[in-house]
């Protein structure tokens, strides 16, 4: 099971999560049937999506994170709630891979660096907050940092990383880093992250060495007193349902429900974070037509 914990410096300067997500990118990989530069895309958004849900105070808060880019790749779609919990897809899922010249993938050439990284917060007590910025660099973690710093305003450091199997293309290991200045950081102590930052492996290395998620965040805050704040289990999650789909068609106008029985005799319906199809059949239809 795939694991989030949130720390703090015991000055109070910076704040720190890390996740091993590797359960979860890889059900995503088998439900989408991705390709490899796909899985890695797809993962680095649910990673990060899953860290930054597991931030929000209110229980039945949400957040969703889209990344719409100008490669073949289209945009990448990653939801998460409160406790990290996370559901994506990606649009071409069967997207061409290409690698770097250290045969690392390309997700950036896949995404696009043409683009916009949008960020909706449902906190639940009115209307969600939008927030949006141009693509930095398609990477996604470069773009994640890139959205805290410029909508708002905190210094972070974003590290994902997604390691595929070159022979079979499955997914071997997957996590995040996500580290944030706190208001009142003084100046060596950002010296100090820098250089823990300039020296830290790459996620997916640290969790070959089988660190922990503790272990990724005191590596990262060597040399800091570290306390935990907590840790918890996360999980790729989709509640999609017959009854909310038929919720869906319930709200749809009246005459088109009744197109869909007198043309199809039915109808059909899929989720696109999960690929269930749901059949409604005639008589069902009309059941819901009844309640409008």
């Amino acid at each position: 099971m795939d694991k989030i914990i949130r720390c703090i410096t015991s000055d109070g300067a910076i704040m720190a999560s890390a996740i091993d997500s590797t359960d979860i990118v890889y059900k995503a990989s088998k439900i989408h049937h991705t390709s490899p530069v796909a899985s890695a895309a797809l993962g680095r958004l649910l990673t990060a999506t899953s860290m930054m849900g597991a931030m929000l105070k209110s229980k039945t808060a949400s957040i969703n994170l889209r990344v719409s880019g100008d490669g073949p790749l289209g945009p990448v779609i990653a939801v998460a709630d409160s406790f990290g919990n996370v559901k994506g897809y990606v649009s071409n899922a069967s997207c061409p891979s290409t690698h770097y010249e250290n045969g690392k993938l390309n997700v950036s050439q896949a995404v696009g660096k043409n683009g916009v990284l949008n960020v909706m917060r449902d906190l639940g007590t009115g209307e969600p907050y939008i927030g949006q910025i141009e693509l930095q660099s398609g990477e996604i973690a470069e773009d994640i940092a890139a959205y805290y710093a410029q909508s708002e305003q905190i210094p972070t450091v974003c590290a994902l990383g997604v390691l595929i199997d070159k022979e079979t293309s499955e997914v071997l290991l997957s996590g995040g880093l996500l580290i944030q200045l706190l208001p009142g950081a003084f100046e060596d102590t950002i010296e100090k992250l820098e250089k823990n930052i300039a020296e830290l492996d790459s996620v997916t290395t640290m969790l070959a060495k089988g660190m922990s998620t503790l272990d990724m965040c005191k590596e990262a805050l060597k040399g800091f007193e570290v306390e935990v704040l907590d840790e918890f289990e996360v999980k790729y999650v989709c509640g999609c349902s017959k009854e909310k789909i038929a919720s869906l068609i319930e709200s749809m106008p009246k005459e088109e429900i009744e197109d869909m029985i007198v043309k199809d005799h039915g109808a059909q319906a899929g989720c696109h974070f999960c690929n269930k199809k749901f059949e409604f059949s005639e008589d069902e239809l009309k059941a819901i037509l009844r309640k409008k």
